[in-house]
């Protein structure tokens, strides 16, 4: 076996045999290393291509939308979220004022405990 080379078994059947014919090749590490810099150089030119097209093809989409209707989207979603924000102040004032009441009420109001 030659230094550095890998072996290749390819296993032939043949019509009408019983056994097998073994057919190997050998692949030495300059193939290895050519074939690696063919596919390299091929990816690194195509790469580019087929990112630039991607972009093209999303700036496409993107773009669909008016400006205006984006901005009243905007808008609708800025008011939601303040509608939301004063509920939620809302709520959380209530369950202060509970507690407080809940704390500042002595052994002898509360309810009797069952058993």
């Amino acid at each position: 076996m030659i230094a550095g080379a890998m072996v290749l078994a390819n296993v032939v059947p043949m019509a009408g045999a019983t056994g097998s014919l073994m057919h190997t090749a050998m692949v030495t590490g300059g193939e290895v290393a050519i074939v690696a810099i063919v596919f390299g150089s091929i990816g690194s030119m195509v790469y580019p291509l087929v990112r630039a097209a991607a972009r093209k093809m999303e700036a496409r989409t993107s773009a669909s939308l008016p400006l205006a209707q984006i901005e009243d989207r905007l808008d609708r979603i800025e008011r939601g979220v303040e509608a939301i924000a004063l509920e939620v102040e809302r709520v959380s004032e209530g369950q202060r004022f509970v507690t407080k009441l809940l704390a500042e009420k002595t052994p002898s109001q509360l309810p009797p405990e069952r058993p």
